[in-house]
């Protein structure tokens, strides 16, 4: 967004969150997170809980800034900037949040949302199973009721944060007889006996997150922490779908803009065939036409935000935010392939970081439902649309010499 049409509140949150981003984030924390020598930054999350910039639309009372999400989005770009391991680690307490928020009694909000807000607990979403990704309803972990308890059984792989998290919210098969999509409930499962972080993944990026393997054997939930209604997940699914998407899509926007501004201050400085490279079309035209996918996301994703601001959950809402997360990643990969290519094989070595942000954005287009779900998702909610009623402005399909010759238009 541009200054011009921040409020003053939001420029100030959104330099808060920049001099967060520069001054807090040791430059060793981030080589070593990619070197793997950092396995689960817990200082970095506690940091930002004692800036209290975790949780931003959350009630003040459980640790929030009682914000909305044209703020949120302001706060993940600058994140963003980081990375894509720590802007997903700020990330959490927001998605997991949500279902706590919305879902879940005040006593639970108390026990769990303040704790996670406040530095004191960390958290984990615990979705994707080893038999699959994208077909998240074919869960096959189970948690069988038994008197005040679920018993908790199955593993869920690729989890972020998973080797830090001291709770897990989980999605468990609890009625094996009932289709899938009303068959899974959420639960949310403190690390104790019986949870195990079995493996943390080598990754091609995105590193230093903690993302690992969970095993859930026999576990013991109280049936106190279920959120919302038993095989109810759907609906929570459904509402976790917004703050998994848009932290993606905010995000991203953070991590092309550094690999941009790198590129083009390389361009300025870099000389060739006795003049500077940025006054070669090859490389200005890239710089142009980058600046102005970026800026056409970010301008798409604020959009999004005021509208889940303004109207909370819809299938419209479910339409705007794939699009954002769909063009915002897209746009990302592009973006840092084309600063790569400016920047030629020195872009190429661990001289400048452009390498490890192009690893990073490479999972952007992935996680969080793939960008070929987003299409699938786009597409239907249009047809939705579209279909339900007649178009609000004007027939111009009638505006045609032969539009109502007869039988020239069959379908059949």
């Amino acid at each position: 967004m541009s200054d011009a049409l921040m409020t003053e509140r939001q420029r100030n949150l959104r330099d808060e969150a920049r001099t967060f981003a520069r001054e807090e984030v040791p430059r060793q924390l981030l080589l070593d997170m990619d070197a793997e020598k950092v396995r689960y930054p817990r200082e970095y999350v506690q940091k930002l809980a004692t800036r209290r910039l975790l949780g931003l639309r959350f009630p003040q009372e459980f640790g929030g800034r009682g914000l909305d999400w044209s703020h949120e989005v302001l706060v993940l770009e600058e994140i963003g900037v980081l990375g894509a391991s720590l802007a997903c680690l700020y990330s959490l307490p927001s998605i997991v949040g949500e279902a706590i928020h919305v879902f879940c009694s005040r006593e639970q909000k108390e026990k769990y949302l303040k704790p996670f807000l406040t530095g004191r607990m960390t958290v984990a979403e615990a979705l994707t199973e080893p038999r699959g990704g994208s077909d998240f309803f074919g869960a096959t972990a189970v948690a069988k009721r038994e008197g005040d308890f679920y018993i908790l059984n199955g593993q869920k792989r690729f989890i972020v944060g998973a080797e830090g998290a001291d709770l897990f919210m989980v999605y468990a098969r609890t009625d094996p007889d009932a289709p899938s999509h009303r068959s899974i409930s959420a639960l949310l499962v403190e690390r104790g006996e019986g949870v195990e972080v079995q493996h943390v993944y080598g990754l091609l990026g995105t590193r230093g997150g903690g993302t690992g393997r969970v095993h859930f054997r026999d576990v013991r939930v109280p049936a106190e922490n279920l959120i919302g209604r038993e095989h109810g997940a759907y609906d929570v699914f459904n509402q976790m779908m917004i703050p998994e998407r848009m932290t993606s899509a905010a995000g991203a926007l953070g991590l092309a803009r550094a690999a941009l501004e790198i590129a083009a201050r390389y361009a300025d400085r870099r000389k060739a065939f006795g003049q500077k490279i940025r006054e070669f079309e090859g490389v200005s035209f890239k710089i142009a036409e980058s600046l102005t996918r970026l800026d056409a996301a970010r301008a798409l994703v604020h959009e999004t935000a005021r509208i889940i601001d303004r109207s909370g959950n819809s299938g419209h809402v479910r339409r705007m935010v794939s699009e954002s997360k769909k063009f915002a990643t897209d746009t990302t990969w592009a973006v840092v392939n084309d600063a790569l290519q400016i920047m030629g094989g020195i872009g190429y070595t661990n001289v400048y970081p452009i390498e490890r942000l192009l690893r990073d954005a490479r999972l952007m287009t992935i996680w969080t439902g793939t960008n070929e779900i987003m299409n699938l998702v786009i597409q239907h909610e249009y047809f939705r649309e579209i279909l339900s009623a007649a178009s609000p402005g004007r027939d111009v399909e009638a505006d045609s010499p032969n539009a109502e010759t007869e039988g020239e238009k069959v379908y059949e």
